[in-house]
């Protein structure tokens, strides 16, 4: 039974996600703490943080729309690993991991948004 925001899987998830991304941030060059690392960290955190707002509005409208906003940044975390990628930044291990469990959420979000 759900009965806080932090019962929903896609939730717990997300905050596996947002510890990847630190956990691959963490061993890109300095010159990137201002760049991608922050873009990076930013997205993260705003990925379970929206899913918990939503969660706590008064109408299923405001949730929905939560979601979104937690897709769009997903969305931005999958096209800045690419960056990463192409510009050979941490460890392949990490990137694929942090990319799996951005995929996994996306999808969680869909199912979601569709089911309200």
């Amino acid at each position: 039974m759900i009965e806080s925001y932090r019962d929903l899987i896609v939730w717990q998830k997300a905050i596996q996600l947002c510890l990847a991304i630190y956990r691959f941030t963490a061993k890109f060059p300095q010159n990137e703490t201002y760049g991608l690392v922050t873009q990076l960290r930013r997205a993260g955190v705003s990925i379970p943080s929206n899913i918990a707002e939503g969660y706590g509005r008064s109408s299923t409208g405001e949730y929905k729309h939560f979601l979104g906003i937690a897709r769009g940044s997903n969305f931005e975390i999958q096209t800045q690993l690419v960056i990463a990628h192409e510009l050979n930044l941490g460890s392949q291990q990490d990137r694929a991991a942090t990319e799996a469990l951005s995929t996994e959420v996306g999808k969680m979000l869909v199912a979601i948004m569709k089911r309200i």
